[in-house]
């Protein structure tokens, strides 16, 4: 099929480099003053990836989405407003659009597919891709399992069958609200892991896991989701990826948040953090672990306070 990547961070890219692999059409795009598409464009590579010549890479947007069967998007989520108008400059009405990105817009509360459905015909097919896995990881054979969920079951099964191969498998989500939230949720959770690292407290990542998914298990379901998704692949399934990879950028903020040290790349788990913190007032649900790690950012509190009065001290039923 003819698949067009609009991003060429480490996620759009590796996806691009992906699709290509296994048979696709794949055009990438990319701004072209971004230093990331203008490495790609130049050199075929990028600290990742060799890119074959059967990818184009471009950054005429009208030609990249007006080629395209099946769009997928992997920019960064605070941004996904702002883009939209850009995209809907062209026909899209027959197109189907994929988001390969994890993230609640600060301002609203609203999961990313919420945004793209303000902007687009009604009819058209919206779905997600998320999971756990690493670019790094994937580009040296290591396989690994991710969900693909929509509104239209139709387009659940019709990208699983155009987006399989030995190095993914995929499987059909039927909770839309809970995939985006827990893929969402994940990389708050994966700030605190990477503070408890900093701290030297990396054993109590056990009690951060089970927690945390609880907690993210009850706003799903408050928020109208199957507590459920908050137990699958695209939050605790992706928590070894995020709370304990070396290439996670939200744990390794987290890290160098607690010791001082500037981390200079985009750790999207910051302002899902400041979401979660505002859904969980407005479906009045209690997030200790995210308006924890919110105090911390913030400079309301100390990683080892925040982190100590909510693991050492508290008295609490489990269940």
């Amino acid at each position: 099929m003819n698949i067009t990547l609009l991003g060429c961070g480490r996620w759009g890219s590796f996806i691009g480099w992906y699709l290509d692999k296994i048979g696709h059409n794949v055009t990438i795009w990319g701004l072209s003053d971004a230093p990331q598409f203008i490495e790609i464009r130049d050199t075929r590579k990028n600290n990742m990836l060799s890119f074959r010549e059967s990818i184009k890479v471009t950054d005429n947007l009208k030609e990249a989405v007006e080629s395209a069967e099946i769009i997928i998007i992997s920019i960064g989520a605070q941004a996904l407003r702002s883009f939209m108008p850009r995209l809907t400059e062209f026909d899209i009405e027959d197109k189907k659009i994929v988001l390969c990105m994890k993230g609640i817009e600060v301002n609203t509360g609203k999961r990313l597919t919420e945004i793209v459905e303000e902007f687009v015909p009604e009819m058209t097919q919206i779905g997600v891709w998320v999971g756990p896995g690493h670019p790094q990881d994937f580009s040296n054979g290591i396989p690994n399992c991710m969900v693909i969920d929509s509104k239209h079951d139709e387009l659940r099964h019709f990208l699983i069958r155009q987006f399989s191969s030995e190095l993914i498998r995929f499987y059909l989500g039927n909770d839309l609200i809970g995939t985006e939230i827990g893929a969402a949720a994940k990389n708050t959770i994966g700030i605190a892991a990477g503070m408890l690292d900093g701290l030297n407290l990396s054993s109590l990542k056990g009690a951060l896991m089970s927690r945390g998914t609880r907690e993210i298990s009850r706003l799903i379901m408050a928020m109208g989701g199957n507590e459920l998704s908050a137990y699958g692949l695209c939050h605790l399934g992706d928590y070894e990826a995020t709370l304990f990879s070396p290439y996670s950028h939200n744990r390794r903020f987290g890290e160098m948040l607690v010791k001082g040290e500037k981390f200079g790349l985009l750790a999207e788990g910051v302002d899902t953090t400041k979401a979660l913190v505002y859904l969980g007032s407005k479906y009045d649900v209690e997030l200790p672990i995210c308006n924890t790690v919110n105090s911390v950012i913030a400079g309301e509190t100390t990683a080892k306070k925040g982190l100590s009065d909510l693991f050492l001290r508290s008295i609490k039923t489990e269940f």
